[in-house]
């Protein structure tokens, strides 16, 4: 069934799909009145609707039913990913998503390749692949796409987290089971650096301030691999697999 996130509540048991999302349903997915589709307000509530009528500019649909999204995971995970060079980010954004992130958060670190003067663009792009992301995979939370932070500033946000780990390739004893083997907190924070690595003085840095430093595991993955395999176990040792 296609689905559309909508900002608003039902009016008089109608909600619309306006500009872009208009346009798709009705000239993409040829939508006719009568089918069914599903709008989402983001913030956790799917609403099944049926298609009233197509316009150019508006596809008004008229409310069946709404009910809680079923799609979420039991914990509110948070990516902060160092900002990796060339398209890599919006492969991670794409895939943090699909698992379930409800927030991702790129940084810049000592050792990113990739280092834009200006990442306006860059976020409000990353920021439509989460949308997309989020319509293709049934999700009933619009996942935020933060603005590029300093590793500092990253760090001390991540700290904040019940569970609050980052991903070190020179950690040699506490691998990721083993962190999660006490439990998984409501709000995770999972850290992950850049193709380099991170500097020395950044794991202190992150270790001072309470981050968990783990390990993968005796394989060094791609900087685009490790968040999508660390988002699984979580959620796996979270109970949402």
């Amino acid at each position: 069934m296609p689905r559309f996130f909508v900002e608003g509540q039902p009016e008089n048991g109608m909600l619309f799909l306006r500009g872009e999302d208009a346009h798709h349903a009705g000239r993409v997915l040829r939508l006719r009145p009568g089918e069914a589709v599903t709008l989402c307000d983001g913030r956790g509530t799917d609403h099944d609707c049926t298609v009233e009528s197509v316009e150019k500019d508006a596809v008004a649909c008229r409310v069946v039913s709404s009910h809680p999204a079923d799609t979420e995971p039991h914990q509110r995970l948070t990516l902060y990913m160092a900002l990796p060079k060339g398209d890599k980010m919006e492969f991670i954004v794409q895939k943090a998503v699909e698992l379930g992130a409800a927030e991702i958060v790129p940084y810049l670190s000592k050792n990113c390749v990739s280092r834009p003067d200006k990442t306006d663009k860059k976020v409000e792009r990353w920021r439509k692949i989460a949308v997309e992301a989020a319509k293709q995979c049934g999700r009933g939370v619009l996942p935020a796409v933060h603005t590029v932070l300093p590793v500092a500033e990253a760090i001390a946000r991540a700290a904040q987290s019940e569970t609050a780990l980052f991903l070190y390739e020179n950690e040699k004893k506490t691998g990721l089971r083993d962190a999660l083997a006490g439990g998984v907190g409501k709000t995770v924070s999972l850290m992950v650096g850049p193709e380099g690595g991170f500097a020395p003085e950044e794991a202190a840095a992150a270790q001072a301030a309470g981050l968990v430093s783990v390990s993968l595991g005796t394989r060094i993955l791609r900087c685009e691999t490790a968040p999508v395999a660390a988002l699984a176990a979580v959620l796996y040792a979270g109970g949402n697999m």
